[in-house]
């Protein structure tokens, strides 16, 4: 896990090496706030429109897709958040396998609520067919 947060961070730091080098290129002296305004700004709206369509698709086949993806994503942070606290703090190992063991949790748990939600669909729709009919449809259909 150590290791991973080092190359994420390496991999940040030479991209902010390479857009100020590039920004400075082109006559602009951007500040490191200015550089995080442009770049969130423009990664943060590029992101929204493509979940944005992702989301909209999605409502068409499924709110459950959408509920999956929005609780994935916040699980992911809170995942790598504890990891790194645990090392911050010394309490606990920070190991990238115990993040992965958590999200593993999560798909499970959530392919067993998927399947209890299948059985019930199934038996409801079941139930649904093999329901007698009541009197009163019998009688409307009778005096036609």
């Amino acid at each position: 896990m150590k290791d991973f947060i080092y190359l994420t961070v390496e991999i940040v730091n030479q991209l902010h090496d390479i857009l100020e080098d590039f920004f400075g290129g082109l006559g602009y002296q951007l500040t490191d706030k200015d550089l995080h305004f442009w770049i969130f700004g423009v990664l943060g709206i590029l992101f929204f429109i493509f979940v944005h369509l992702l989301f909209k698709w999605l409502s068409t086949l499924s709110l459950t897709a959408i509920s999956f993806l929005y609780t994935f994503t916040v699980l992911l942070v809170i995942v790598f958040a504890i990891e790194i606290q645990q090392k911050i703090t010394g309490r606990g190992n920070m190991e990238f396998a115990d993040a992965i063991m958590g999200l593993w949790g999560f798909l499970i748990f959530f392919a067993i609520y998927l399947g209890i939600k299948l059985v019930v669909y199934l038996f409801l729709k079941i139930f649904k067919r093999n329901k007698p009919r009541s009197s009163q449809s019998r009688k409307s259909r009778s005096a036609r």
